[in-house]
C-alpha cells in the first residue's frame, strides 16, 4: 500500500499528465523536447514537519518541484502558455480529490537555456507545496 506522500505526488502527476504537455516523474532531460512542451515533477523535500499530539500526526509542508521546458518557435508564449495550464489545474483542485490539505504553486524563475545546433530552450524550476498530514513518517 503506498504512503500518503507517494499517494499524493501520484495524484499530482496525473493532473499534470492530463495537460497537452509531456509529463515525465523523476526523469533525466530528454534529449528531444516535445513541441508543445515537457514537464517533469520531481519529488523534492519534504522538509521538517510540525508534530501534533493525542492523535499524534506529523504536518507537512512538501516542497516537490515541477520542471517546465519549451523549444519552439516562440518560446515565450509557449512557455507561458504552459506554466499558466499548470496553474489552472492546480487551482481547479487545490486538494487533488481530498488527498491533502491545500497545493499551492510558486512564482517560476525563466531561464534561457543555448543547446549546440538547436533552438535554445525556455525553462524554469516552479516550486510546488504540498500541505498534507500523516501519522507516520515513514507511512
Amino acid at each position: 500500500m503506498p504512503t500518503p506522500r507517494e499517494t499524493i505526488l501520484a495524484a499530482l502527476h496525473t493532473r499534470l499528465a492530463a495537460l497537452p504537455a509531456t509529463a515525465l516523474r523523476g526523469e533525466v532531460l530528454p534529449e528531444r523536447v516535445p513541441t508543445e512542451g515537457l514537464l517533469i515533477l520531481r519529488d523534492g523535500e519534504p522538509g521538517a514537519p510540525e508534530v501534533t499530539l493525542s492523535p499524534l500526526r506529523y504536518h507537512y509542508q512538501h516542497r516537490a518541484e515541477i520542471e517546465a521546458v519549451v523549444q519552439c518557435g516562440d518560446r515565450d508564449a509557449a512557455f507561458d502558455t504552459l506554466c499558466a495550464s499548470i496553474g489552472g489545474t492546480l487551482a481547479a483542485d487545490r486538494t487533488l480529490d481530498g488527498l491533502c490539505d491545500w497545493v499551492e504553486a510558486e512564482a517560476p524563475r525563466p531561464v534561457d537555456l543555448p543547446v549546440e545546433g538547436a533552438a535554445s530552450l525556455k525553462a524554469a524550476v516552479i516550486p510546488v507545496v504540498l500541505h498534507y498530514s500523516t501519522a507516520d513518517p515513514l507511512a
